[in-house]
């Protein structure tokens, strides 16, 4: 401890520039900081301050030792401020945008219940299905789904997110269920907001370009076409898991389900994050797998 005392008081000295600069900032006599100074040099062997009536300056070796010793005080500096951020209780404005669907169904709920918790904090919650630039139009968290774009931002992963394609009891009595990728090109298919599908064929990614008679970009709607029998569709498991439980849908080319998609929480990288960031991603971590169908798992 004494050690560290000295080295405190040989940096406060250099960068207040007087003795009683630095004891007034610690809250101790001049004639201690002074003493502390001399001890230091004293045990490291070697001057490290050249002392006038006016100033004072650094020798070379205090040169050189003041900048090492800086980076070990910046990094007690950010130890105490992130324990103390730790402790601290989320408040102020949070802004937070999510594709529409999942975000109104899974994550409002869970931002309302996190906002319970902290009255202290106001919540804003953007719903859209366009890309959003975090940074740019100031938000502090974003849901987004599938696989991510490479991004100087920190992501979370919040759960799995898996693509099935499915069709209607209706469907399939006038039309055999495909077997293959190619056989697609045989079927009704209903558009999305995307105009290729996703798949795995022996590990690699594999998009393919669909088309049919219905084109659409709401998820609701897209279930909605399915159900009644209109084609097939490619909708994540949060959308159709309870139709398939019920058999409304069946579920065909399993054996091309891509996995490496999920949903994420994303924000922006800050050398000291937020208690009201990394509380409430904390809290979507923990508790998303409650609101989420069975099929869903973390």
């Amino acid at each position: 401890m004494q050690r560290w005392d000295r080295v405190e008081a040989f940096i406060e000295v250099v960068r207040l520039g007087t003795f009683s600069a630095a004891a007034s900032h610690l809250k101790v006599s001049t004639s201690h900081i002074s003493r502390l100074v001399s001890q230091l040099e004293n045990q490291l062997g070697i001057q490290l301050l050249y002392r006038t009536t006016r100033q004072i300056r650094l020798t070379d070796a205090g040169a050189l030792y003041i900048e090492h010793c800086q980076h070990l005080f910046d990094g007690l500096k950010d130890a105490e401020q992130a324990i103390s951020e730790l402790q601290a209780k989320p408040r102020g404005m949070l802004r937070l945008t999510s594709a529409t669907t999942f975000g109104e169904r899974y994550i409002a709920p869970l931002v309302n219940n996190f906002q319970c918790l902290h009255p202290e904090l106001d919540v804003h919650m953007h719903f859209t299905n366009r890309p959003v630039e975090l940074i740019e139009e100031g938000f502090d968290i974003a849901i987004r789904m599938g696989v991510l774009k490479d991004s100087s931002l920190i992501a979370r992963r919040l759960c799995e997110r898996r693509e099935y394609v499915v069709g209607s009891q209706a469907y399939f009595r006038q039309t055999p269920p495909p077997h293959t990728l190619a056989e697609l090109s045989q079927h009704r298919c209903l558009v999305g907001s995307r105009p290729s599908w996703l798949f795995d064929v022996n590990g690699q990614r594999r998009e393919v370009r669909v088309e049919g008679c219905w084109t659409g970009n709401s998820g609701p709607a897209l279930l909605d076409a399915a159900l009644k029998g209109l084609g097939l569709a490619q909708l994540p498991d949060y959308y159709v898991a309870p139709h398939l439980a019920s058999g409304e849908l069946v579920a065909v080319l399993e054996p091309f389900q891509h996995y490496d998609t999920a949903v994420w929480a994303v924000y922006p990288r800050h050398r000291h994050l937020s208690p009201k960031i990394r509380q409430l991603v904390d809290y979507l971590v923990a508790n998303i797998a409650q609101v989420l169908p069975n099929t869903q798992t973390n």
